[in-house]
């Protein structure tokens, strides 16, 4: 996907990306899934991998061909929280990344619920946060002046006024009220689920340390959906039982993640 949930296939939403960041060279199509990029990377097509916040020799099914492909990889770069692990064991390059304790930013959950969040304790030693290392990099490449964030707010408003860039009400994740947050405002942000629409100013009698004020909309109460016609897709579908069933010799059915793919 593009970013603040934009698709790689709708040519309105490659277009309003390149504007908002000025970004030339887009991608046109979707890049390579985990499997085959591990694929990808065991064939030679791909040289390069920066693995950041998981850890594949672990996670992924069929171990062996993972640890091949990052064996064979000419640049392997892991940002990890702990010295060692399975994955780092094939790391040129180790970088030291915050833990959850020590970040410092927003966290989203599944009803889209943005609440900040701040680190319980500085990072330790040389560790520093996923957007910091990745705005030294991008320095290190000659996009310093894209890259210049100095606080995690200013990252946030950046994104939150990409997610209304030639929005006009088409796709429900709409931040743009927030993209004017103060610093003060940001770290003092409360709770809050989107959708939603600014109070207009005439109520609106915010300090400029407190959050703008804003009314929660309710996804779809009006009958309209994020499809092109406005209307929902309801898809049947006919229920297969499992083919593995238990019994009473065999009361347990054991899954592995290694095998979803």
């Amino acid at each position: 996907m593009l970013a603040a949930h934009m698709d790689l296939e709708n040519p309105e939403h490659i277009s309003a990306v390149e504007t908002y960041w000025n970004a030339p060279v887009m991608p046109k199509g979707q890049g390579l899934k985990a499997v085959d990029l591990f694929n990808a990377i065991e064939s030679g097509k791909v040289k390069f991998v920066w693995i950041m916040g998981t850890n594949p020799v672990v996670s992924m099914p069929n171990r062996g061909q993972v640890e091949r492909a990052l064996s064979k990889c000419d640049m392997v770069v892991v940002s990890d929280i702990v010295e060692s692990n399975d994955t780092l064991s094939y790391a040129h390059i180790a970088l030291p990344a915050s833990g959850w304790s020590e970040k410092d930013g927003t966290v989203t959950n599944s009803e889209r619920r943005i609440s900040r969040q701040r680190g319980i304790l500085p990072p330790p030693g040389s560790a520093k946060h996923d957007w910091q290392i990745l705005c030294e990099v991008a320095g290190k490449m000659g996009f310093g002046e894209a890259f210049n964030f100095t606080h995690p707010s200013q990252i946030f408003c950046e994104y939150a006024g990409l997610t209304g860039y030639q929005n006009n009400g088409k796709r429900q994740l709409d931040l743009s009220p927030l993209q004017a947050l103060s610093e003060a405002q940001y770290n003092g942000l409360s709770p809050l689920q989107w959708p939603f629409h600014t109070v207009p100013k005439a109520n609106n009698t915010a300090s400029s340390n407190s959050q703008p004020s804003l009314t929660i909309k309710r996804p779809f109460e009006d009958k309209q959906f994020s499809t092109p016609n406005g209307k929902a897709r309801l898809i049947p579908v006919t229920y297969k039982a499992p083919l593995q069933v238990t019994s009473d010799a065999y009361p347990f059915v054991v899954n592995s993640g290694r095998a979803r793919d």
